[in-house]
């Protein structure tokens, strides 16, 4: 346990904390609908959190697509830093915290191991402490233990990191790289916190405390950190720090995240198990929430992605010594000031802070600093600029908040889909050997485009996970084999896994399908056909062999598809002669000496497209979705149990084995007591 009282923001000058003092007070007496206000400012009874989930490396404002079909800008660090320094004016005190994934999305995660941008930008802006989340592995555990050094060797203030569940002994046990050995020493050298810590702002101390979840974990194929159950390690510090008796709030930073289904809604499973804790800062799930989800005592506060909008809740003590919410809310970040504001923002007395909303210069000027840097270090591998337009859009594709709500195609899916295979007979030339179909999952899509000219940097954004063997940030491309059967069992995993893992649907190249979801669950899929080169349609052969494209990612995180199927579903790549694959990394695709990334192959797609007034522009065909998986509405018993696959056999009979388990002793019963009644 570390006790860090009175935790500094940033180092400020005394003048400066003096004039934020007399704003702060003035803003309170002219501006408070409630007199008293001032002193509840003040008062240890009364805490203030500012929090934020999911950054992945969203340092500059993006485009995005309004509700009026007009494109807007939003998020930002600059404009992220600006919201805090307008509620840190009147609430001086406020904890500050971030609940993992604050990297991994843009091209400033290509400075993640050498310059630790995300944990040093975060300082600047005066959090406190953040935990860590599956995208901080996504270096692998070299690449996190290297950003930890790098952070210590700036110079720079930096938050506390809180992570209470790695289980180390199993960890080094399984170490045969010593990579585990080195990043724990680089985490005790950084003093990340393996229990908890006490920090105190106003007269309130506040024991905090990180977790990882345990689907987060499962979605961090590259570390070999092992990890203890969430709520287990959980209930262990918190019965420390009752024991200690230290703290008047306890607070866990978790990136562990929510979801509709009970059952799989870790921080509501955590908060019911561990009732002591008084507040969760929830990440993972990137929800956006309107107003707390609150368990028992203990309140899950979530406030979405990418610096779209920033967290506030306000606590007060209740009368039994616990802390019960007195206010919440979700504050839009932009450039632009609020209009339509929450009614909070009156009530807590710094509306008049957030009318005019100037991107802080600071944090600008860092920013670009780190702009220079990422064209010098990394794009210039690949020719190309940060701001540099390589194509233009007439129209704008589905914004990524509604990717995977529903299953249905997707033009964004399939234009990268098609780029995979583009690329790969680009790079191959002569030696092309032909593919047959490109898989994209909806999990590694995370950006969209909107309307307007497209740069470098969004393109990247829209493929930005991940690092290959070369060591060079970005996922590469990888060639492998199925069968006919294994395709028709990958169209299958869309149609009925990805409603249970959204992140599982799937956009396929090469491929059409039509499914019934009133069919039998992993029964759903009718007809799958590949779709040739030229055009024409043919028909998969179950035991011949297809190259298939997909991302390095994308094939390491199949065995998550099969546990979620409990092992139904169940895919086996190959290689061209048909043996399976263990090391995917062995059949990366190559373009020369270098490995082939994701966003690179979307780049040369873009480019590729005919030029209008000397820019490429993406064709009339991606506006709307291509019919490549069509969803059929017959209801008819025919369509219900035509083209049986094995598992509508497999549930038929566990339906029929249930019915007679439970109907047969009834019936035996019956007979007993007519035999007997005869007998008698």
């Amino acid at each position: 346990m570390k006790n860090i009282t009175g935790h500094k923001r940033i180092p400020l000058s005394t003048l400066k904390a003096l004039l934020l003092s007399l704003t702060a007070f003035s803003l309170l007496l002219f501006t408070s609908p409630h007199p008293a206000a001032a002193a509840d400012v003040a008062s240890s009874d009364y805490v203030t959190i500012i929090f934020t989930h999911d950054l992945h490396s969203h340092f500059a404002p993006a485009r995005y697509l309004m509700e009026d079909g007009q494109v807007g800008l939003r998020g930002g660090f600059a404009n992220l830093e600006t919201r805090i320094d307008a509620i840190l004016n009147v609430h001086p005190d406020s904890f500050i915290f971030d609940a993992g994934d604050f990297s991994m999305g843009t091209l400033f995660q290509t400075l993640f191991s050498d310059e630790a941008p995300e944990l040093r930008l975060l300082a600047m802006m005066g959090f406190d402490a953040v935990t860590l989340g599956n995208h901080e592995f996504d270096y692998r555990d070299s690449g996190l233990a290297a950003m930890l050094d790098a952070a210590i060797l700036s110079g720079d203030s930096l938050p506390i990191i809180a992570l209470a569940n790695i289980d180390w002994e199993l960890s080094l046990a399984n170490d045969d790289t010593h990579v585990v050995a080195t990043l724990q020493t680089a985490m005790k050298n950084y003093g990340v916190v393996e229990d908890y810590f006490i920090l105190e702002k106003g007269g309130v101390k506040a024991a905090v405390f990180g977790l990882i979840g345990k689907q987060a974990a499962s979605y961090a194929p590259e570390t070999r950190l092992h990890f203890h159950d969430p709520i287990t390690a959980a209930a262990a510090v918190v019965a420390k720090i009752k024991a200690d008796g230290l703290a008047d709030i306890i607070i866990c930073i978790s990136h562990s995240g929510t979801s509709h289904d009970p059952r799989r809604s870790e921080d509501e499973l955590l908060a019911a198990a561990v009732p002591e804790i008084d507040v969760i800062v929830s990440g993972h799930s990137h929800t956006l929430m309107s107003a707390p989800i609150t368990v028992g005592q203990t309140h899950i506060v979530s406030s979405g992605e990418h610096a779209y909008d920033l967290g506030v809740l306000f606590l007060t003590r209740d009368s039994d010594d616990r802390f019960g919410v007195r206010g919440f809310m979700t504050l839009p970040v932009s450039d632009e000031p609020l209009v339509a504001d929450p009614p909070e923002v009156s009530a807590f007395n710094f509306r008049s802070a957030l009318l005019t909303n100037e991107p802080s210069e600071k944090i600008t000027a860092k920013i670009n600093s780190f702009r220079d840097l990422i064209n010098e270090n990394y794009l210039s591998l690949f020719g190309y600029q940060y701001d540099q337009v390589i194509a233009r859009s007439i129209f704008s594709f589905t914004p990524i908040e509604e990717f995977a709500m529903t299953l249905r195609d997707e033009a964004l899916g399939n234009l990268i889909s098609d780029s995979y295979i583009y690329a790969v007979q680009k790079a191959e030339g002569a030696a092309y050997r032909p593919v047959d179909v490109a898989v994209v999952p909806s999990g590694v899509i995370r950006e969209s485009f909107a309307a307007g000219e497209i740069t470098v940097a969004e393109v990247f954004n829209v493929s930005s996970l991940g690092i290959g063997p070369d060591l060079i940030p970005g996922y590469p491309l990888v060639s492998l084999y199925l069968t006919g059967r294994e395709l028709k069992t990958a169209a299958e995993i869309d149609v009925s896994v990805s409603p249970l893992m959204s992140d599982a649907q799937l956009y396929m190249s090469g491929l059409v399908y039509q499914y019934n979801l009133r069919r039998l669950p992993l029964n759903r899929v009718t007809n799958v056909q590949l779709v040739n080169s030229n055009g024409s349609i043919s028909d998969l052969e179950n035991d011949k062999l297809y190259r298939v494209i997909g991302g390095l990612y994308s094939c390491q995180m199949l065995g998550a598809v099969t546990d979620v199927s409990y092992g139904l579903l169940r895919i086996e790549p190959k290689d061209e002669h048909g043996n399976p694959v263990t090391d995917f990394e062995e059949h990366i695709v190559y373009d020369g000496t270098r490995e082939l990334k994701e966003w690179y192959a979307l780049a040369q797609y873009l480019e590729s497209f005919p030029q209008i007034d000397g820019l490429s522009q993406i064709p009339e065909e991606y506006r709307y979705a291509a019919g490549r998986k069509t969803e059929l509405y017959d209801r008819s018993l025919i369509a219900l149990v035509s083209n049986p696959n094995k598992f509508f056999f497999i549930i038929i009979g566990a339906g029929v084995l249930v019915l007679t388990i439970l109907i047969l002793p009834p019936v035996l019963i019956v007979r007993r007591v007519r035999k007997k009644k005869k007998r008698g």
